[in-house]
């Protein structure tokens, strides 16, 4: 290290990092120490961002993927000025601290996404280019660039061992993003051990066949070496870049080129031999040089500048294309256009009906022309799951042959509204929340129901971080019928409905499909999941029966008892509404005051005030009967003390979706049967 500068600046970055740690008794020194020199490379010669505005549209994405390291991070934001304090710093992996054990959005200014779950980050950082490229494509024109900005992350070992950084580094090099850049912290050491009792592959060569541009960099403490792969790597245009950076776990300190670098405090006196080795002063604890601090600081100059020069070349775009910068200037502010949902129109009732996943794709493709920040695709299941946007154009590098031009800049189809994830859920899921987590956008993605477990941690994450994601899960019960129990869902909706901030909805007809979707959309705060029928259902007459409204509060009566004093309930989700309502007129015709309760979403139920839930399930009838085709598992919250449910507590089976039906009992005789059993129990 030539620069005595940069070397004071990257100790201080080293050793915040070490002392967090430290102090905490808890985290990770390995990689701050190892990584300090490239993270200042980036932050202080290619990262454009505004510290004073951490939201600013125009920044650039970063994403710490190895959020272990998230000591180093919290130590650039610090240095560099955002809203995070010495005190902060101090207080890292506390009770209510802004510097948890690893890197939050929304609760750390300056933190992109939720990161920790190795491979999630680096995903989330693909979502991120795609979200780029397509708003530029759309928006930008000769002259008039509002959208020009790069993805950058700092990966790991862990990182690429991940089976979902494979799957979304093989799209991004497929898709051309040339804009996405990542660091690589080669290091040769994972937390047991070194990488080569696990992971021996030419790194290089895999991601040259990927399709990326790779770079490798000898010294991971050389800047001036690291800077100059950064610039080799942004001049290539038409390839993600995958830097190689050899850099030491735990530099410095006794530990070095060690696992035990890699997660555990180095302890008091290994923390003095590491600031000794380096030329670190021993005390104080969490010393930021004055001359360190006021050239970290020289972000926050930078930053003005930059949001300055874009807000002008802004107001420039607006008054040449004002309508486009009004729908960009509104996409980004999280805003629907006025009437979107003009054009769903009401189902007419219907005996044989359709398929929930036909409705849904009808609805998608009614209201998508009119808000464009729907973006997405299937995980290679568009026929099935119904969810291509049609006339909207695919995602691509190019565009296909004969496709319009209108949208387009320049030559590139990253204008395209349809992401084509091919056989990636578990990428899928993680690129959608990189979308979402960009800005501008509604993503949505879908696959089969069963699929779900494939991506249900990037699904834990966007419910973690609150970030709008819908999922459009098709074949959702074994009614899917001779595909089988590998197909078919059983565990899944319970399962889902365990993860914290994540709405399930699971609509009974195709009108409660169409307000389900309306509800994916308005919602803003957290991830919305749609769960959807292969096989057609009756579209209920509303004439009859309750409006499909009543899916925004969760649950509704559909029918009631004639003088509405009921003394049994019926529960249903789905396609089984249909069954409780065909039962429930079998009951009537027997004396039995039947209510018939449609509840597509316990979660929007649950947020109900208590007196709309006592009016839908009154405390005064004990006799409740649940009906839906998957485990029971969390239903006796519904029930009550003496109520039933029938379900599967088993996996199905391969035979036509009549016979499972008849065979497992979802049929008007055994809901009838065990109803008249209830109320004679009680």
């Amino acid at each position: 290290m030539s620069d005595p500068l940069d070397q004071l600046c990257i100790n201080t970055l080293r050793f915040l990092s070490v002392d967090m740690v430290q102090k905490a008794n808890s985290g990770h020194p390995g990689l701050p120490l190892g990584a300090a020199s490239m993270a200042y490379a980036l932050w202080t010669r290619q990262l454009k961002h505004h510290p004073a505005n951490p939201r600013w549209v125009d920044r650039d994405r970063f994403v710490l993927s190895a959020g272990h390291g998230s000591a180093l991070l919290y130590s650039l934001l610090y240095v560099t000025g955002y809203d995070l304090s010495l005190e902060d710093i101090k207080q890292f992996r506390q009770w209510g601290s802004k510097t948890p054990g690893h890197p939050e959005r929304g609760h750390t200014p300056g933190v992109e996404v939720t990161t920790g779950p190795l491979g999630q980050g680096m995903a989330n950082a693909v979502g991120m280019a795609i979200g780029e490229a397509n708003l530029a494509a759309r928006y930008n024109r000769d002259g008039h660039t509002p959208i020009d900005h790069h993805t950058w992350a700092i990966i790991s070992d862990g990182d690429l061992m991940e089976g979902v950084a494979s799957e979304a580094a093989s799209l991004a090099g497929h898709l051309k993003l040339g804009k996405l850049i990542c660091l690589y912290d080669d290091n040769y050491v994972t937390l047991s051990a070194g990488t080569d009792i696990t992971f021996s592959e030419d790194r290089a060569k895999r991601f040259e066949a990927y399709g990326w541009q790779t770079i490798s960099v000898a010294d991971g403490n050389d800047v001036a070496a690291i800077n100059a792969a950064l610039d080799v790597a942004r001049a290539d245009t038409t390839r993600p870049s995958l830097i190689l950076v050899r850099t030491h776990i735990g530099f410095g300190s006794p530990e070095q080129d060690s696992h035990k670098a890699h997660g555990s405090p180095l302890g008091d006196e290994d923390v003095k031999k590491t600031k000794e080795s380096l030329g670190w002063p021993a005390e104080p604890p969490f010393l930021v040089p004055e001359p360190a601090l006021a050239h970290f600081r020289e972000a926050q100059g930078r930053g003005a500048r930059a949001e300055t020069e874009w807000n002008r070349r802004l107001d420039a775009y607006a008054k040449a294309f004002p309508e486009l910068a009004k729908e960009l200037q509104g996409r980004l502010r999280g805003e629907l256009p006025s009437g979107w949902d003009a054009d769903i129109s009401a189902f007419p009732a219907d005996a044989k009906g359709m398929a929930t996943r036909v409705a849904g794709g009808k609805v998608m493709n009614a209201f998508a022309p009119k808000l464009p920040a729907l973006v997405g695709g299937s995980a290679d299941l568009d026929p099935s799951t119904h969810t291509a946007l049609k006339g909207l154009g695919d995602f691509s590098p190019a565009m296909a042959a004969g496709e319009s031009t209108e949208g387009h800049y320049g030559d590139r189809g990253f204008a395209g509204r349809n992401l084509h994830f091919g056989v990636r859920e578990h990428a899928m899921g993680a690129i959608l929340n990189g979308l979402a987590a960009h800005g501008g956008f509604i993503p949505y993605g879908a696959t089969f129901l069963i699929f779900s477990d494939y991506m249900r941690p990037a699904i834990r994450l966007a419910a973690l971080m609150g970030v709008h994601v819908v999922y459009v899960l098709t074949h959702d019960s074994i009614a899917l019928g001779e595909d089988g129990p590998t197909h078919q869902p059983v565990e899944q909706l319970a399962s889902l409905r365990a993860i914290p901030n994540l709405t399930v909805i699971r609509p009974a007809d195709a009108n409660e499909t169409a307000v389900a979707w309306k509800v994916a959309v308005e919602t803003r705060d957290r991830p919305v999941l749609l769960a959807l029928t292969r096989q057609n259902v009756p579209t209920l007459d509303r004439d009859r029966y309750a409006s499909a409204d009543g899916l925004r509060k969760g649950a509704y009566v559909l029918s009631d008892a004639k003088d509405g004093k009921p003394s049994l309930t019926l529960i249903a989700t789905g396609s089984e509404v249909s069954l409780i309502l065909a039962a429930a007129e079998r009951l009537r015709n027997e004396g039995v005051a039947v209510r018939c309760v449609s509840m597509p979403s316990w979660e929007l139920f649950d947020a109900q005030p208590q007196s709309y839930r006592d009016e839908v399930l009154s405390p005064g009838v004990p006799a409740r009967l649940a009906v839906e085709l998957g485990v029971s598992q969390g239903w006796n919250r519904y029930l009550g003390d003496r109520g039933d449910m029938l379900g599967i507590e088993h996996f199905g089976a391969s035979a036509p979706t009549e016979n499972l039906l008849r065979e497992y009992g979802f049929t008007v005789d055994n809901v009838a049967s065990r109803a008249r059993k209830l109320l004679a129990s009680l």
